[in-house]
């Protein structure tokens, strides 16, 4: 028997859906004790997988990298991330979230500083690749985790202050990067070399302190009363059921597939940025710390976008609707920094972009939970967030070689643009999927 799920995502959870005190009494409890560790770890993630941006301002020039040879190094990083997306997330679900995050945890840390080694575009793009595979599995399987501790009236909230660490990265890691290169010569080694080491290792012991602090379910949560604990699972189980347990049923489902599709192209537009608003910044006659300091800016007002935006979604519902606009909003971003041959129109550009790709992301996340739980929902989870990675595939290589073909960023960021119109398209489809959904038929499935 397999039913289709009633909820309709462009409506949302039902905000009008109340909790008793002792549930809201619980879910704090909840945010306090997991979104802030589960937040800094992402930070940290982010921050790890990204550095190579700001590493770039000089490791290109000392290992002689074109622009198409560091946009192939940074997109082999998510050949290693699809690859081992998926069993690593299920492995989440087998084996539990305190021992695989901790593990995924040590493993990118020792990956992230092994880039100080690199010797030339080779040897970069083995390691960014070994550190794409050890950092699959992180995010989907936090995604999944929180569904656990959080009914769907605050999963927009909950993801979006764990979410929000992806901005914020960008905000705190452009300074300190540029910092850190700063130490370019200190005991003979480069600063791009320091800017891996010192943000690398950390992460080995953090993924330590991973097994003291994460707990695998609510029924381990000590932090909560027996009362709390029991109201907590009791409204997590009074979710209603979406029939979509197994995950082979997942994959056939066609929202599972447009939903890919989205993240693909929202990758694309998330990823421009990422690693190419250094080099475009200073294409404009920045220095390196003036690089690092302004590109936190924009950054800042994406944190901001994302925690406001995601407020208003769970009160309103309508994520796919939110989703959509945010992805017109970012590209109409990404058009316009490029539109005039400046600093200033370069940057509120970029701003507007980040703006909207900020609030698309809780808004996204806030969508499959609605027709994937238990193992689907872990590797459904992983699919989709798989599908995303090959847009981080094919877009820092996409910019890089018309870059290298044009000699400007113009008609990389007119692409990534493009391909948000596109996803803002796609969410409409996925919206309209689920307003007539297919009537519940009987026999095996």
């Amino acid at each position: 028997m397999v039913s289709a799920a009633s909820s309709d995502i462009g409506q949302g959870s039902d905000p009008s859906l109340a909790l008793s005190a002792v549930s809201e009494r619980a879910l704090r409890k909840n945010a306090w004790r997991l979104l802030p560790f589960l937040a800094f770890a992402s930070f940290v993630h982010y921050m790890d997988r990204t550095n190579i941006a700001f590493a770039a301002l000089s490791m290109n020039r000392d290992l002689g990298l074109t622009a198409a040879e560091f946009g192939s190094a940074a997109s082999i990083f998510y050949f290693g991330y699809v690859l081992v997306s998926v069993p690593s997330s299920l492995a989440v679900y087998r084996y539990g979230a305190r021992r695989w995050l901790a593990c995924i945890m040590i493993c990118w840390g020792l990956g992230a500083a092994a880039k100080a080694l690199v010797t030339g575009p080779a040897t970069l793009s083995t390691i960014r690749f070994i550190e794409g595979a050890a950092q699959a599995g992180f995010f989907p399987g936090v995604i999944y985790y929180l569904t656990l501790w959080f009914p769907p009236q605050y999963r927009a909230r909950a993801l979006a202050w764990f979410l929000v660490s992806i901005p914020a990265s960008a905000v705190i890691g452009g300074p300190v990067a540029v910092t850190l290169l700063q130490m370019d010569g200190v005991l003979g080694l480069s600063g791009w070399r320091w800017l891996f080491l010192i943000e690398g290792l950390p992460t080995v012991v953090f993924g330590l302190i991973a097994l003291y602090v994460i707990v695998d379910g609510p029924k381990d949560a000590s932090w909560l009363a027996g009362e709390e604990r029991r109201e907590l699972l009791t409204v997590i189980a009074d979710e209603p059921p979406v029939g979509r347990q197994s995950f082979l049923v997942a994959l056939r489902d066609k929202r599972t597939s447009v939903l890919a599709a989205v993240f693909f192209l929202l990758i694309l537009g998330v990823l421009g940025p990422a690693y190419w608003m250094p080099l475009i910044l200073k294409s404009h006659g920045l220095s390196d710390a003036q690089v690092g300091w302004i590109s936190a800016g924009p950054y800042l007002v994406a944190a901001v976008a994302m925690v406001l935006s995601s407020r208003l979604m769970d009160r309103t519902g309508g994520h796919a609707l939110y989703l959509a606009g945010a992805c017109l909003i970012a590209a109409a971003g990404f058009a316009f920094s490029v539109f005039y041959n400046a600093l200033l129109p370069a940057l509120l550009g970029l701003t507007v972009a980040l703006a909207g790709l900020g609030a698309a992301r809780p808004a996204f996340f806030s969508i499959p939970p609605k027709f994937l739980t238990g193992i689907a929902a872990a590797g459904g989870l992983a699919l989709i967030n798989s599908a995303g990675s090959l847009g981080g595939v094919v877009g820092p290589f996409a910019v890089g070689w018309l870059k290298d073909a044009t000699g400007s960023f113009r008609a990389g960021l007119y692409s990534l643009a493009g391909a948000l119109v596109l996803a803002s398209l796609l969410t409409l489809v996925l919206r309209a999927l689920v307003r007539g959904p297919p009537k519940t038929r009987s026999g095996p499935s």
